[in-house]
């Protein structure tokens, strides 16, 4: 007797079977939501008018914790953790040019309420930052003599230096060879025969 695997009354064809209306329907209810969305999100406001680029008024702090140890704990805040801090943006960064790009970046900017655009300057304020330059600036303040002035100085110091580096190494070496040099009894020596190698004795 053979029986057949097909029973009567069972969908075993395992296809989905899609309805088009329903899904007409979700796809325009979707559009529909996303139309309103777009719509909300372009009535928040009028956009943030951010001020343009100006220069620092402060110096950018690099070297105040150059060659210093610091123990660094996982509980730490943040601005104690390893590393440079920014307390507009509250992250680290671990090394100087990274922070220095990010100081100039456009997040931070942005943080500090500025655009990356640069204000046009006039000619009137070109002038006046010319003027305040040439203030700045005495007159007649260097020349070429007083640059060789400076190379010869610098290389004279330079001279000095390695003079003493020198002799600081001489006095090490001295004073290596003293430690190293055996302290003997001159009677326990003279009984082992270490005195008067060379001399003859009369």
């Amino acid at each position: 007797m053979a029986t057949s695997n097909n029973t009567v009354g069972v969908d075993n064809t395992f296809r989905k079977k899609f309805d088009r209306e329903e899904y007409l329907e979700r796809a325009r209810e979707r559009e529909k939501q996303e139309a309103e969305g777009r719509g909300k999100s372009k009535a928040k406001g009028p956009p943030v008018q951010r001020k343009p680029l100006k220069h620092r008024d402060y110096e950018v702090d690099l070297e105040s914790r150059l060659g210093k140890t610091q123990v660094v704990t996982p509980v730490a805040p943040l601005s104690q953790q390893a590393g440079y801090y920014c307390s507009v943006c509250e992250c680290v960064v671990k090394d100087s040019a990274n922070y220095l790009d990010h100081i100039n970046g456009k997040k931070h900017q942005r943080a500090l309420g500025m655009s990356m655009r640069v204000e046009r300057a006039s000619l009137q304020q070109v002038q006046e930052r010319f003027e305040q330059l040439k203030k700045r600036k005495a007159p007649g303040s260097f020349s070429e003599q007083d640059l060789d002035e400076r190379i010869m100085k610098q290389q004279e110091e330079e001279e000095e230096r390695r003079r003493q580096r020198r002799e600081r190494k001489k006095e090490k070496k001295k004073e290596k060879a003293a430690e190293e040099e055996p302290e003997i009894d001159p009677d326990v020596a003279a009984m082992m025969g270490f005195g008067g190698f060379g001399s003859s004795k009369k």
